[in-house]
């Protein structure tokens, strides 16, 4: 059992999601021994120095080769394990999405894909490093489970639960060591079910991923405004918290989603599709990645860059809330 100590969260927040990976993985390795670990030669960039040491026996590395690494992971579900993969987000998502979306998702196999660094996570490594149309992706995958933790607290819980899922899943880790953790302590993780973390009456932000911090910060700018903003972390993407949307339909006129990811196909496009079929419906914002490449640079020039600035989200909301 993972145990939630407040020192031990902000020392968490200061490795970042995609090394904080491996270091959960290792310490439920230690009270499981029913999955495995492939990766594609990024054993340090995850984090995962200890487990590869500590439970070699449950680690293989596929090389530079992820169509590769998805087909072994899949022959070994076929044999009744429960396998986790590894790799950089856009060469997780990217280059095995056939191998995925055939062997993984087509026979509905017990592999967990985590995506290392998604989003602007690499940023100065530039456009061929980002994973900005990943979620669109695992989206068309029918049965395909797709979590994106808000902070490191989450990425525990997400992986805490993972290890004990029993079929395909796509987990998202974004933004970079530093950022503060959203959650200051244990709390009751729940898959597709959103999670209320500030209260508000006149606007509602939907946000997914580390960005939820600049969603977070945008709602206070926004009050300062005088009008009271309520934030919902959307941690699982699919399956959508339907339950959740109906309830924020009918308590608010204006709904505007945030994500580190292009408009098309992701949180913003899930929810415009599911209000879409739905009588009673607000007005939606998505506040996305717009169609196009960016200049590159450090993760917080390019938040801003693209729009994802608290300062810019919350000029963004007041100018489309005002329209309405």
């Amino acid at each position: 059992m993972i145990e939630y100590e407040k020192k031990k969260l902000i020392q968490w927040s200061r490795l970042g999601q995609r090394k904080l990976f491996g270091n959960i993985l290792n310490e439920v390795a230690d009270d499981s021994k029913d999955f495995y670990m492939i990766a594609a030669d990024v054993g340090s960039s995850a984090g995962l120095e200890d487990y590869m040491k500590n439970h070699s026996d449950r680690f293989f590395n596929a090389g530079i080769s992820e169509q590769n690494m998805v087909a072994m992971a899949s022959g070994m579900a076929l044999e009744g394990k429960n396998v986790f993969v590894t790799s950089f987000a856009p060469f997780a998502s990217l280059r095995p999405f056939e191998a995925i979306r055939t062997l993984v998702g087509y026979m509905h196999l017990n592999v967990k894909v985590v995506a290392l660094a998604s989003g602007f996570s690499l940023g100065s490594q530039g456009n061929t490093h980002y994973a900005l149309e990943d979620i669109a992706l695992m989206r068309t995958i029918p049965g395909m489970t797709i979590l994106s933790p808000a902070d490191c607290v989450e990425t525990a819980k997400c992986i805490e639960h993972l290890v004990d899922y029993n079929g395909p899943a796509y987990l998202r880790l974004t933004g970079t060591p530093g950022i503060p953790n959203i959650y200051k302590d244990d709390y009751d993780f729940k898959l597709g079910k959103f999670n209320k973390i500030k209260e508000g009456y006149d606007i509602c932000i939907v946000a997914t991923g580390a960005v939820i911090n600049e969603a977070v910060r945008a709602a206070r700018l926004i009050e300062k405004e005088g009008l009271s903003c309520e934030v919902y972390d959307a941690h699982t993407l699919k399956p959508l918290d339907v339950e959740c949307l109906n309830e924020i339909a009918d308590r608010f006129k204006f709904v505007a989603s945030v994500e580190e990811h292009y408009i098309s196909g992701g949180l913003g496009s899930a929810i415009s599709e599911y209000y879409s079929n739905r009588l009673k419906r607000p007005v939606h914002s998505i506040i996305g990645v717009e169609d196009k490449y960016f200049k590159d640079g450090d993760y917080s020039y390019m938040l801003d860059q693209a729009g994802l600035s608290a300062a810019k989200i919350k000029e963004r909301v007041l100018n489309d809330f005002g329209r309405i």
